[in-house]
């Protein structure tokens, strides 16, 4: 398709990768003129975790009502759009099909470019709309339900993976633990507010691969660490201790802390191992305020910039997807017969012995 890059005013970006349906009108200077988010929280709730099936069926339901309010909002219509985004990757399928049969439909009828955007480099994006300014090159963190991984970004469009989770992402462990301790969905949130009463250094939970200079992470083990602090080890004579309301409190606090610890250690490493001068952070776990407070106290010493996502564009939203306008200026367009690309992003690399991981 031919097109003028600098012809086109505004895009609008859908997002529904996963359980939340979203719509955004942004403009060529990266002002985000509406956002608009439709939560299945709801729906999932009971579940204590995203079910797929109803995920899909509630963006159908959704995806239409949920552009019709972002270009009202925005203040537009379908005519002054000049272009189209759309998360292909990765999520889960039927979630991210409903978002791109939309985006193609439209793409065709207004026959304008279609751009395929990245969900995970969205979310590093993030954190340049909120800076307002150029921040590449830079060490980019994706920390959020489905992942939990490290990027070397030397441009706004060239990301190369350089760490990730070999099991958990840690997002997931918090909602497992949650779960474990029957506080709620999503774990994020509800651990943190039950952390703030506890006591941090109540339960030595490890620290997987703290010490370890493979910028991997992995959660599996943590989890189990909790299950047993809680409700006891399988098979021992030993009672648990009462499972009061303190004692949930000091979990929380004790496994918040050793994922923080972990978090933190990982993103200090990749600075160091590719000499960057700046870290992005985004995802639904940047909004975690221990998070937010130790990657401060770390960057300071370090002396290196510190840009995490406003915590409107942590959690999933079709904002974000702002990182389109890069594309669309290096012609970087879809096909309309682009695929959604599911699944998890992680390193091909070995798995690690159980002596690495308790490390």
């Amino acid at each position: 398709m031919n097109y003028d890059p600098a012809g086109i005013r505004y895009l609008l970006a859908l997002e529904s990768s996963c359980d939340e349906t979203a719509a955004a009108v942004i403009d060529r200077e990266r002002h985000v003129l509406s956002s608009v988010v439709a939560s299945q929280f709801e729906l999932h709730r009971d579940f204590g975790g995203v079910v797929p099936e109803i995920a899909s069926r509630a963006h159908v339901r959704r995806i239409i009502p949920v552009i019709d309010e972002a270009l009202q909002q925005a203040g537009v219509t379908l005519d002054d759009i000049g272009a189209i985004a759309v998360a292909t990757q990765p999520g889960l399928v039927g979630s991210l099909l409903v978002g791109l049969t939309a985006a193609k439909t439209l793409a065709l009828v207004l026959d304008v470019p279609l751009v395929a955007v990245n969900h995970i480099e969205a979310h590093i994006y993030a954190c340049r709309m909120a800076a307002g300014r150029d921040i590449f090159p830079t060490i980019g963190f994706v920390v959020s339900g489905g992942h939990t991984n490290l990027y070397d970004c030397r441009s706004p469009t060239e990301f190369e993976l350089i760490g990730s989770t070999i099991d958990d992402a840690a997002g997931e462990a918090f909602d497992k633990v949650s779960q474990i301790l029957g506080i709620g969905f999503p774990g994020g949130p509800a651990i943190q507010r039950h952390a703030e009463h506890g006591n941090p250094k109540a339960v030595a939970f490890p620290r997987p691969f703290l010490h370890n200079d493979r910028l991997e992470f992995s959660f599996s083990g943590l989890k189990t660490a909790v299950l047993y602090a809680f409700q006891g080890i399988p098979g021992s004579s030993a009672a648990p201790e009462p499972q009061t309301e303190q004692r949930i409190a000091d979990i929380s606090a004790s496994f918040q802390a050793a994922v923080v610890d972990v978090l933190v250690s990982k993103c200090r490493k990749a600075l160091q191992q590719r000499d960057r001068k700046s870290l992005c952070v985004g995802g639904g776990v940047a909004a975690n305020k221990l998070l937010r407070a130790q990657l401060e106290q770390m960057t300071q010493r370090a002396r290196v910039d510190l840009h995490i996502a406003p915590f409107a564009l942590c959690t999933d939203n079709a904002a974000m997807a702002a990182i389109a306008w890069e594309q669309l200026d290096q012609g970087k367009v879809a096909a309309l017969d682009v695929d959604v690309t599911p699944g998890l992003v992680r390193l091909g690399r070995p798995q690690p012995t159980a002596t690495e991981v308790a490390g």
